[in-house]
């Protein structure tokens, strides 16, 4: 256990530490900040490290035993009605718990939309993003069952979203639909959504099970989509205004001390209401199915409570350290030469934001598991910090210019469906299941600031010109994976080409 708990800490460390490098440069040169601010980061960044590091090695041990266990078991029932009705709560019980939604719920607490009959509040974004995933992860998991083609469904559902992009909903409110279905699949809901796949797949005998695997990802990031936009048309909202809420400045030791033990407090707390659905759901599936024996569950128990400390470590860092110090950063960008410093840095961010993010590793190795090291991990990380860097520029760009975010949204979401056709189906999967994973905690926590931080400066409109940033992170590998997946498609027929070539010549040898 110590050495898996050490090497889990070795790879957070390579992860956070060079975006942690970047913010101290912009620090240290273009962008300097108060002391109060930078130590909140620098204490943060520690949190970080240790808290991806608690948190996957506690994913490893729970939540891909469980969720893998529970599509095997489900599936093999072969009752469609109860693969449905399990699929329906998972996906809701996972939602409510995971942290990435909690940080941009908390974010868009700060508008003040005008409604004809009711309120947005955290709660209400919350239950409707959830019941979206808990509907769109029951249609992916009858997907499997009856081997129904995943780029069908997908041009299907995002026509249907765009769709209703134009009908009755608020301009301001496009982007905080596709920011929440971003948003929705992070570190919580990954390990389970993804292991419910394999174990659902493992049961099927054809040669396409594996590639079926992916993809319940990818649906359950339109579900929150379709969902808030659903949200926005019955309560009619207009009139979006987004207020800029001043943190409280820290300006001593005790400053930080209380903002990081007040941290501590609420995500603790936050996080036990988050995981408690989860673990009871956990307690009653093994008393109807036993499926674990006791040395499992004691394993299963420390793995809920790496899970635990990882993810109040993780979300105290993130919210507490990363969080004030990315909107200072985003005003002083904003200041200097018009704002358009803010590409570079943006995409030098975007390509080293990804590898910090839990649920990317969590993605890349269940990727390089599924494919028998044909697709590694590594390739998986340079295709994703490859499309999260131009992702990340086009958002800052958007801030400077203005930009509809349609204007990037619909050309994009084309290109990435006309090339599902011509991708193989399993890196179809993979690359829409990347989009959601790729759009996690530092994204909201510290791109998102950055970016409201610029607009604010710049005066741009918040609502439609700041929000989207996680949309278009999650747009980004859509595209560079299914480019990876073209790619190494095109290699596999020359190797196979070239081997039969020399098988050729070789019994032509033998025949002479």
């Amino acid at each position: 256990m110590t050495k898996a708990l050490k090497d889990k800490l070795i790879e957070s460390l390579t992860s956070i530490v060079p975006i942690a490098l970047i913010i101290m440069l912009l620090c240290a040169s273009f962008t300097p900040v108060d002391t109060g601010t930078f130590t909140l980061f620098f204490i943060g960044t520690f949190l970080l490290i240790v808290g991806m590091g608690f948190f996957t090695l506690g994913a490893d041990m729970s939540m891909l035993v469980i969720g893998e266990k529970i599509g095997t078991t489900m599936t093999r029932s072969r009752k469609i009605w109860l693969i449905a009705l399990l699929s329906f709560l998972i996906g809701i019980i996972v939602t409510v718990a995971e942290p990435d939604l909690q940080i941009l719920a908390e974010q868009v607490g700060a508008l003040k939309p005008e409604w004809e009959g009711s309120f947005l509040g955290d709660y209400l974004l919350v239950l409707t993003v959830a019941v979206g995933v808990g509907i769109f992860l029951t249609v992916a998991m009858l997907r499997i069952v009856f081997r129904i083609k995943l780029s069908y469904l997908l041009l299907g559902f995002y026509v249907i979203a765009f769709a209703l992009c134009f009908g009755l909903v608020d301009k301001g409110f496009w982007a905080v639909s596709f920011d929440s279905g971003g948003v929705t699949t992070g570190p919580m809901t990954v390990p389970f959504i993804m292991s419910l796949g394999v174990g659902v797949a493992s049961i099927r005998s054809d040669k396409k099970g594996h590639d079926d695997s992916f993809g319940l990802v990818a649906l359950s990031s339109i579900g929150p989509i379709i969902a808030v936009l659903v949200l926005g048309i019955v309560f009619k909202i207009n009139n979006i205004n987004y207020v800029v809420e001043t943190p409280p400045e820290v300006d001593s030791t005790r400053g930080v001390l209380f903002s990081y033990l007040h941290g501590f407090g609420d995500y603790a707390l936050e996080v036990i209401i988050a995981i408690s659905p989860i673990i009871l759901f956990f307690i009653l599936f093994q008393l109807a199915a036993r499926a674990f024996h006791k040395k499992q569950l004691v394993r299963i128990v420390m793995g809920f409570v790496y899970t635990f400390a990882g993810l109040v470590l993780f979300l105290t860092g993130a919210n507490v350290g990363f969080m004030p110090i990315g909107r200072e950063i985003g005003k002083e960008l904003a200041a200097l030469w018009g704002g358009w410093l803010l590409i570079p840095v943006g995409m030098a961010i975007g390509y080293f934001v990804v590898a910090a993010e839990p649920a990317v590793h969590v993605l890349n190795k269940q990727v390089e598991r599924m494919s028998a090291g044909a697709i590694t991990s590594k390739a998986m990380k340079h295709g994703l910090c490859i499309g999260v860097c131009g992702a990340i520029g086009l958002a800052m760009l958007r801030i400077l210019t203005g930009i509809n975010i349609m204007w990037i949204l619909i050309p994009g979401y084309v290109l990435a469906l006309v090339l599902t056709f011509f991708t193989p189906a399993m890196f179809t999967g993979i690359a829409f299941d990347s989009g959601g994973v790729a759009s996690g905690a530092m994204v909201s926590s510290f791109v998102l600031p950055m970016a409201i931080g610029a607009c604010g400066e710049l005066g741009g409109a918040i609502m439609t010109q700041a929000f989207g940033c996680v949309a278009f992170v999650a747009l980004a590998p859509l595209i560079s994976i299914q480019i990876l997946g073209i790619t190494y498609k095109n290699k596999t027929k020359k190797i196979k080409r070239n081997f039969l070539l020399i098988e050729d010549k070789i019994l032509e040898y033998e025949v002479d």
